[in-house]
């Protein structure tokens, strides 16, 4: 059974864009690497033919996990989601009970994650230990720094 993953709007046009481009210009650009390589004469000891090759294996294999993701994507419409706890698309503020330091994540798939942006992964440490708490509820999280405990401030959409 193929898991099921939600991603904003904007989050699945990306991949879907990034398949595309896969599918199209990439493709294209390894068939003309194959075919140059090829016409350098012998192909048993060809390292440009081997390397394309390869390259053209590591694009498909890519493009198949690309196309598994699309196809087990479900949108997530903003207005459905409930504020009273923490869910996916959530964007929670915590506090960090050690130092005291605030921050605001918003919680998506594992392929929408930046941290610049404030977006972090519902399977991350922090992302699947926020999950279903709500507003005033403390969450200890084991990271790889060690154990942390946050307490949920907020959550928004």
């Amino acid at each position: 059974m193929a898991k099921v993953s939600y991603y904003t709007k904007e989050g699945l046009d990306k991949i879907i864009n990034e398949l595309r481009v896969l599918q199209s210009k990439g493709r294209a650009e390894i068939a003309r690497q194959i075919a140059d390589a090829r016409d350098k004469g012998d192909l048993s000891e060809n390292a440009e033919y081997d390397a394309a090759k390869d390259a053209q294996g590591h694009l498909e294999a890519k493009i198949a996990k690309l196309e598994q993701i699309v196809g087990n994507a479900r949108v997530i419409d903003e207005s459905s989601i409930n504020t009273s706890k923490v869910s996916i698309l959530s964007k929670v503020t915590i506090r960090n009970m050690q130092n005291r330091a605030t921050v605001t994540y918003m919680l998506v798939a594992e392929e929408e994650a930046d941290l610049n942006a404030g977006k972090i992964s519902v399977q991350s440490p922090i992302g699947s230990g926020l999950l279903g708490k709500k507003k005033g509820d403390k969450a200890k999280i084991s990271t790889p720094g060690g154990d942390i405990e946050f307490k949920i401030v907020d959550i928004a959409i």
